[in-house]
């Protein structure tokens, strides 16, 4: 991991198109602006691993279609005898 310091108003550049400037610094907490192609997704760590998580879980969930299978049968009959 690289590890720079910077101050407010200050930037850095990655790969010659995305910019991170620190806006401000407030106690622990820094105000970052970034500025990138709209083709790279940004977002904050723990929204992409709460993603990441939910996807890992429904792909174990598509991993057993019988279950789906199984649950869309008692679905149908429910609805058969109950409408």
């Amino acid at each position: 991991m690289l590890v720079l310091a910077r101050r407010a108003g200050e930037t850095i550049v990655i790969n010659g198109e995305i910019r991170v400037t620190v806006l401000s610094v407030e106690g622990e907490r820094a105000r970052l602006g970034i500025e990138a192609p709209r083709s790279i997704p940004i977002v904050r760590e723990e929204i992409y691993e709460a993603v990441r998580a939910e996807n890992l879980q429904a792909a174990r969930t598509s991993q057993h279609p019988n279950i789906l299978r199984k649950l869309g049968h008692t679905l149908r009959q429910t609805a058969a005898t109950h409408g």
